[in-house]
């Protein structure tokens, strides 16, 4: 993963503040995306699959990865969270929120599992045409980093057509803010789980996220999620 060495985080952080979402470019070369897709098929190594209309979600399905994770997935889990966890003091602090984070993704891990949620939640999603998902929040507990990665494993324009990443932003009093991610094969976007501070006339003030995927218009696409946060 030798995306990881080259990322600018100081403007991850800064895009990332500035918009509640930031992508990362090339985070996996399209052999490491090819490999991380093809898994979606395993027999093992998943704790469970969900079919999205069956739920309400939107149309395609995901597969939640049981521990122990596979290597390459725990890696990106546990050197991303510690580059994320400034921001989330700042984003707590500005919204004056008391929670804290440790400085390693294993501590934190400890705290998701003492408060009851031990089940992992990094998760591969499969979508074909016509599939979408509709806006979300990925909270399974009381205990929830602020901050989550998706990586797109699949080319764009050569293995799918739409399927564009999409957040949506509520602030009081007004319309919902849309904002497209664009992201080639490889790219990962970081975004906000479920709120963020946004600087108003007398200081800032609490905002609502949700994610999303449009509708695929032709081909295959999957993705990686990398939650940081645990489930019950």
């Amino acid at each position: 993963m030798s995306g990881l060495a080259a990322v600018d985080w100081s403007a991850v952080l800064a895009e990332l503040d500035a918009h509640g979402a930031a992508r990362i470019p090339a985070l996996l070369d399209a052999a490491e995306c090819r490999a991380m897709a093809a898994r979606y098929l395993d027999a093992e190594g998943f704790r469970s699959r969900v079919v999205m209309q069956r739920h309400g979600y939107g149309q395609g399905e995901y597969r939640y990865f049981d521990y122990p994770l596979p290597s390459q997935v725990a890696e990106l889990r546990s050197a991303i969270y510690p580059q994320l966890v400034p921001l989330a003091h700042r984003w707590c602090e500005r919204m004056n929120l008391e929670t804290r984070f440790p400085a390693t993704h294993a501590e934190y891990l400890a705290r998701c599992h003492a408060a009851g949620q031990t089940r992992p939640t990094p998760l591969l999603l499969q979508y074909g045409a016509g599939d979408y998902n509709c806006l979300h929040q990925d909270l399974y507990g009381d205990e929830v980093f602020p901050l989550q990665v998706a990586v797109l494993l699949s080319a764009p324009g050569t293995d799918f057509t739409g399927g564009e990443f999409v957040l949506t932003e509520q602030r009081p009093r007004m319309q919902s803010r849309p904002e497209v991610v664009s992201l080639a094969q490889g790219d990962a976007v970081v975004f906000a789980v479920h709120h963020r501070p946004v600087l108003g006339s007398r200081g800032s003030y609490r905002v609502n996220l949700r994610h999303g995927v449009s509708r695929i218009r032709s081909g295959q696409r999957h993705t990686l999620g990398i939650i940081f946060h645990d489930a019950t």
